[in-house]
Protein backbone atom coordinates (compact mmCIF):
# COMPACT_ATOMS: atom_id res chain seq x y z
CA UNK A 1 0.00 0.00 0.00
CA UNK A 2 1.71 3.49 -1.33
CA UNK A 3 0.21 6.19 0.69
CA UNK A 4 1.58 9.51 1.28
CA UNK A 5 1.79 11.73 4.61
CA UNK A 6 -1.05 14.05 3.01
CA UNK A 7 -3.87 11.42 2.65
CA UNK A 8 -2.88 9.70 5.87
CA UNK A 9 -3.89 13.22 7.61
CA UNK A 10 -0.20 13.96 8.36
CA UNK A 11 1.55 17.10 7.58
CA UNK A 12 5.49 17.10 7.21
CA UNK A 13 6.28 20.39 9.78
CA UNK A 14 8.14 21.67 7.47
CA UNK A 15 5.92 22.13 4.93
CA UNK A 16 3.51 22.59 7.61
CA UNK A 17 5.33 25.66 8.80
CA UNK A 18 5.78 26.65 5.18
CA UNK A 19 2.24 26.64 4.23
CA UNK A 20 1.13 28.55 7.20
CA UNK A 21 3.55 31.19 6.47
CA UNK A 22 2.53 32.04 3.10
CA UNK A 23 -1.21 31.27 4.36
CA UNK A 24 -0.37 34.67 7.22
CA UNK A 25 1.10 36.72 4.33
CA UNK A 26 -1.95 36.23 2.41
CA UNK A 27 -3.60 37.50 5.26
CA UNK A 28 -1.41 40.32 6.14
CA UNK A 29 -1.48 41.87 1.88
CA UNK A 30 -5.51 41.30 2.65
CA UNK A 31 -5.75 43.78 5.61
CA UNK A 32 -3.26 46.46 3.83
CA UNK A 33 -5.39 46.43 0.15
CA UNK A 34 -8.31 46.84 2.35
CA UNK A 35 -7.01 49.34 4.74
CA UNK A 36 -5.64 50.91 1.45
CA UNK A 37 -9.16 50.94 -0.36
CA UNK A 38 -11.27 52.27 2.63
CA UNK A 39 -8.54 55.10 2.53
CA UNK A 40 -9.01 55.96 -1.20
CA UNK A 41 -12.91 55.91 -1.53
CA UNK A 42 -14.64 58.48 -0.36
CA UNK A 43 -16.12 58.24 3.64
CA UNK A 44 -19.55 58.23 2.60
CA UNK A 45 -19.29 54.60 0.85
CA UNK A 46 -18.76 52.84 3.54
CA UNK A 47 -20.17 52.68 6.96
CA UNK A 48 -18.21 53.28 10.27
CA UNK A 49 -17.07 50.13 11.29
CA UNK A 50 -16.34 47.98 7.63
CA UNK A 51 -12.42 47.85 8.30
CA UNK A 52 -12.91 46.12 11.90
CA UNK A 53 -15.47 43.77 10.46
CA UNK A 54 -13.15 42.88 7.40
CA UNK A 55 -10.24 42.69 9.60
CA UNK A 56 -12.15 40.16 11.52
CA UNK A 57 -13.41 38.45 8.74
CA UNK A 58 -9.74 38.08 7.04
CA UNK A 59 -9.17 36.41 10.68
CA UNK A 60 -11.61 34.28 10.85
CA UNK A 61 -11.04 33.28 7.12
CA UNK A 62 -7.33 32.75 7.74
CA UNK A 63 -7.80 30.38 10.86
CA UNK A 64 -10.43 28.43 8.53
CA UNK A 65 -8.00 27.99 5.66
CA UNK A 66 -5.77 27.22 8.32
CA UNK A 67 -7.99 24.18 9.63
CA UNK A 68 -8.34 23.11 6.25
CA UNK A 69 -5.27 22.71 5.46
CA UNK A 70 -4.68 20.51 8.46
CA UNK A 71 -2.37 23.26 10.14
CA UNK A 72 -2.85 24.19 13.72
CA UNK A 73 -4.88 27.09 13.97
CA UNK A 74 -4.45 30.43 16.34
CA UNK A 75 -6.91 30.33 19.18
CA UNK A 76 -5.50 34.39 19.83
CA UNK A 77 -6.30 35.18 15.99
CA UNK A 78 -9.89 33.28 16.28
CA UNK A 79 -11.40 35.11 19.18
CA UNK A 80 -9.77 38.50 18.03
CA UNK A 81 -11.27 37.84 15.01
CA UNK A 82 -14.56 37.12 16.15
CA UNK A 83 -14.53 40.05 18.69
CA UNK A 84 -13.27 42.45 15.86
CA UNK A 85 -16.24 41.19 13.40
CA UNK A 86 -18.51 41.70 16.29
CA UNK A 87 -17.19 45.48 16.80
CA UNK A 88 -17.20 46.36 13.38
CA UNK A 89 -20.75 44.77 12.68
CA UNK A 90 -22.13 46.60 15.99
CA UNK A 91 -20.75 49.73 14.72
CA UNK A 92 -22.18 49.44 10.69
CA UNK A 93 -25.38 48.99 12.34
CA UNK A 94 -24.84 51.75 14.92
CA UNK A 95 -25.08 49.67 18.48
CA UNK A 96 -22.47 50.47 20.94
CA UNK A 97 -21.67 46.42 22.33
CA UNK A 98 -20.02 46.26 25.55
CA UNK A 99 -16.75 45.16 23.95
CA UNK A 100 -14.12 45.77 26.20
CA UNK A 101 -15.95 44.52 29.35
CA UNK A 102 -17.10 41.29 27.56
CA UNK A 103 -13.56 40.82 26.42
CA UNK A 104 -12.61 41.27 29.84
CA UNK A 105 -14.97 38.68 31.91
CA UNK A 106 -14.06 36.17 28.75
CA UNK A 107 -10.62 36.50 29.53
CA UNK A 108 -10.88 36.24 33.02
CA UNK A 109 -13.11 33.38 32.65
CA UNK A 110 -10.35 31.41 30.55
CA UNK A 111 -7.80 32.15 32.99
CA UNK A 112 -10.46 31.08 35.65
CA UNK A 113 -11.02 27.67 33.96
CA UNK A 114 -7.23 27.16 32.95
CA UNK A 115 -5.63 27.44 36.56
CA UNK A 116 -8.87 25.30 37.97
CA UNK A 117 -7.96 22.30 35.63
CA UNK A 118 -4.00 22.58 35.21
CA UNK A 119 -2.68 19.51 36.61
CA UNK A 120 0.29 21.07 37.94
CA UNK A 121 2.71 20.25 40.36
CA UNK A 122 2.17 20.63 43.93
CA UNK A 123 4.18 19.56 47.09
CA UNK A 124 3.26 16.10 47.33
CA UNK A 125 3.22 15.75 43.84
CA UNK A 126 -0.38 14.07 43.44
CA UNK A 127 -1.36 17.46 40.80
CA UNK A 128 -4.23 17.92 43.20
CA UNK A 129 -5.47 21.01 44.45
Amino acid sequence: MNTTMKECGVIDPFVARRLGKRLDDIAMALVLIMTGVLWLVPKAMFPEGTWLAGLGLILLGLNAARRIRGIKTSGFGIVAGLIAAAAGIGRIFGLALPIIPALLIVLGAVLVVKAATARGNTEDGSGAL
